[in-house]
């Protein structure tokens, strides 16, 4: 079993919709899943060019979640359902 990161993108007022369709979700991965986590507040990137502070928006990284699956397509097929706001991405985590 494969180990993979889905960062969830995408920022607005959570509503009881939303919210029940995560817990849905969350539910529905619990077999699989290893860790979630959330972010709120503030955030800065840190490059060569100097420290930016980020926006919570569209383009802002708001969660994550680690599951288990047996390739990148099957975790994909997991991503599928998640009720994200703008995108989800998929990263196997390297083994260690």
């Amino acid at each position: 079993m494969k180990r993979f990161m889905l960062l969830h993108f995408g920022f607005e007022k959570p509503t009881p919709e939303i919210m029940a369709a995560w817990g849905k979700w969350f539910e529905s991965v619990a077999d699989k899943t290893v860790e979630n986590g959330g972010f709120h507040g503030g955030a800065r990137e840190i490059s060569h060019s100097g420290t930016e502070d980020l926006p919570m928006g569209m383009e802002s990284i708001t969660g994550y979640s680690i599951i288990n699956a047996e390739s990148l397509d099957d975790a994909e097929k997991i991503a599928q359902d998640n009720p994200f706001i703008a995108s989800i991405r998929v990263y196997e985590i390297m083994a260690q």
